[in-house]
């Protein structure tokens, strides 16, 4: 990849990082839990995602160098604040990556008419390849990137297509069947579809000129992000009902639109995507990871302990899931939660560094994802008890030998 990037394939790179696998399943599973109240989840996640990108676009303006999260929050916070989000991150990635995987492998259980054990085969496929690819230190380039992205789009976009042609007003009644709560509890699991600020910030180091480009950058993200979000949104409901098509609304929404080619086409997407979102997130880890453990080597590679912790991870909740005892709804809710406790850190630092009207949407950000939290429930409580782990195990003096700067307008 060159040193540096274009608006557009900056663009595609960050539409690629928000528009991942969790696309694909999560409209079904926030209707089934708010009915069509879920598009106001929709539109109400879409503003903090805006709020979102404005932070991190100031904080990569400001910090463009910085180690991602943990740079982030070590300028306002401190070191110790820092490291304490960073494990978190990488809790999110080591109980996302299994769960990613399980997305995509419901669009071949789909495909193949079979029921969970198909399902958990081919996650748990998804997730081995992966880790032989991030092993060997590949990464998806920037043109492979924007490949994955028009991809996605064309799939998203046909979707909506034979969505609207099939719609029908009576599906929009009840418009609240869960009660108004029920708005709430949908936004934790649709954070998954939300998250990628974090993981595409480091591309403000390959920018030839962040303070110009990356305001278009985040600018051009969010239109598209926004109209494809409730767009998808707006026709899962309308074509397949209150409940959203379960698990596998795009795939009924394009056999809606091309037919029974449509499971097909969904599916190989799914794999896909969920290929490319896993290995650009573990691979972008890479470098966290070692830096916690102050691993000296500088590689591209994920630290075993990391590549061990995601197949320990894997086998559990792949296997819970096998059995039963946990629901994709569930199981999506435990990543989101960590990476909502990621923005909490990496918002909470921005209003101490930042300042002018993008420290107010810090603060608003802030509160937000506070307001999100309350809503996760027992996935809160697991992401919280990492968080504390993570904040008792790391000693100040420590902490202390690593300096970050603070920078000040």
């Amino acid at each position: 990849m060159s040193s540096s990037l274009t608006v557009p394939r900056a663009s595609a790179m960050y539409v690629g990082a928000l528009l991942g696998p969790g696309l694909l399943v999560v409209p079904g599973l926030t209707a089934s839990i708010a009915g069509p109240a879920s598009v106001l989840a929709w539109s109400g996640l879409l503003v903090l995602s805006g709020l979102l990108g404005w932070v991190f676009a100031a904080l990569g303006v400001r910090l463009p160098s910085a180690t991602g999260v943990r740079g982030y929050v070590a300028a306002g916070l401190g070191a110790r604040a820092a490291a304490t989000t960073s494990w978190t991150f990488l809790a999110g990635i080591i109980t996302g990556t299994p769960i990613v995987s399980m997305i995509g492998a419901s669009y071949v259980a789909e495909l193949t008419g079979s029921g969970r054990v198909t399902a958990c085969l081919a996650a748990a496929g998804i997730t081995a390849v992966v880790l032989v690819i991030t092993s060997r230190g590949l990464r998806t380039s920037s043109a492979v990137q924007s490949g994955l992205v028009v991809l996605l789009l064309g799939v998203v976009m046909l979707s909506v297509a034979g969505g609207a042609s099939s719609s029908d007003a009576g599906n929009w009644t009840p418009f609240a069947p869960h009660g108004w709560t029920a708005v709430g509890t949908a936004a934790a699991p649709l954070m998954l579809a939300f998250v990628g600020w974090e993981a595409a910030a480091p591309l403000t180091a390959r920018l030839a000129d962040p303070r110009r480009q990356l305001p278009r950058i985040v600018a051009i993200t969010l239109v598209v992000t926004s109209v494809l979000y409730l767009a998808l949104a707006a026709v899962t409901i309308g074509a397949l009902g209150p409940d959203g098509g379960g698990s596998t609304p795009v795939a009924k929404l394009l056999v809606l639109a091309v037919g029974p080619a449509g499971v097909a086409l969904a599916s190989v997407s799914a794999v896909v995507l969920t290929i490319g979102t896993i290995n650009a997130y573990v691979s972008g880890a890479a470098t966290l990871a070692r830096s916690l453990t102050r691993d000296p080597r500088e590689c591209d590679t994920p630290p075993h302990w990391l590549n061990t912790a995601i197949l320990a991870s894997s086998g559990v909740l792949i296997s819970l899931f096998g059995l039963g005892v946990l629901d994709l709804d569930s199981l999506v809710a435990v990543p989101s939660t960590m990476f909502l406790l990621v923005y909490l850190g990496c918002t909470a630092s921005a209003w101490r560094v930042l300042s002018g009207g993008v420290r107010v949407a810090a603060a608003v950000a802030f509160a937000v994802v506070l307001v999100v939290l309350a809503f996760t429930a027992l996935a809160g409580v697991a992401a919280a008890a990492v968080a504390l782990v993570a904040w008792l195990s790391t000693r100040d003096r420590n902490a202390d030998r690593e300096q970050f700067p603070l920078v000040r307008r």
